[in-house]
């Protein structure tokens, strides 16, 4: 059985040394190059494949092999640009992406397969299906908010999984959530409007991902919380994305709940 070729971005990271590690464990990898810093190279001789700072240098060498994204949202920008040139499939579970950001990754997509998933665990995505279904259950009477905590080195905020768990509560409801998010409240503030989802951010320690939703109704509350126990949950999920966006067509952006559901 032919092994579905790897490159990990940023593999002296967290999250890319984790990466690189279950890519050489699984019998259906290959680790076909990384690309790291070159002040931070040294200590990468044992992954046994090319290494280089320049993401150009490694996607044409290993042309075809599917690329794996946790960095920061420049970079992803200018490794989508890269992939679509060279035509290696892209997972991408970089956060904090601005709207022109997200169309340059649409542009790149249009030319070489694109994954892409704010949160790679499969359950967060099982509960972005599941948390529409909820609010209409529920009714206009229930006030929903969310919280998130990170580890504090996490550079952005709120977590591109908050901001995606309140795109996909908006919607249900039927709200723009650009109009009632509501990522602070401080003084004297009044009321809680009708139309209004609070999220909430917190950081500290080594916190790996914990996302709450909750419904305040009369009388009751109740509480959806996920809770990412290692880092390992989403470079997982990453490499079943990878393993999958590469029998894909270009033209689209594909998430993971396209993945899950044609599985």
């Amino acid at each position: 059985m032919a092994r579905t070729p790897i490159i990990i971005m940023g593999a002296q990271g967290r999250m890319g040394a984790t990466l690189a590690r279950l890519t050489q464990n699984d019998p259906e990898l290959e680790l076909a190059g990384v690309v790291e810093q070159a002040a931070n190279q040294s200590g990468l001789e044992h992954l046994g494949c090319p290494v280089s700072e320049d993401a150009s240098t490694i996607l044409t060498q290993a042309q075809g092999a599917t690329v794996i994204d946790f960095t920061a949202p420049t970079v992803t920008v200018n490794l989508a640009r890269t992939a679509a040139e060279t035509g290696n499939p892209l997972v991408i579970g970089t956060t904090g992406l601005s709207e022109d950001q997200q169309q340059e990754i649409a542009a790149a997509a249009a030319q070489t397969p694109v994954f892409w998933a704010p949160n790679m665990s499969v359950g967060v995505n099982v509960l972005l299906e599941m948390l529409p279904q909820l609010v209409r259950m529920l009714g206009s009477l229930y006030d929903v908010e969310l919280s998130e905590i990170h580890h504090k080195f996490k550079k952005d905020a709120p977590s591109g999984t908050a901001l995606k768990l309140a795109q996909v509560l908006a919607e249900a409801k039927g709200w723009d959530l650009k109009q009632v998010a509501q990522y602070c409240r401080e003084g004297i503030i009044g009321e809680r409007p009708e139309e209004e989802i609070g999220v909430q951010t917190l950081r500290g320690g080594d916190v790996v991902g914990d996302h709450t939703v909750y419904f305040f109704g009369p009388g009751e509350r109740i509480e959806v919380t996920h809770r990412a126990h290692s880092r390992e949950t989403f470079a997982q999920g990453a490499l079943r994305a990878a393993k999958w966006i590469g029998q894909q067509e270009p033209g689209k952006i594909y998430s993971m709940a396209e993945m899950v559901l044609s599985e």
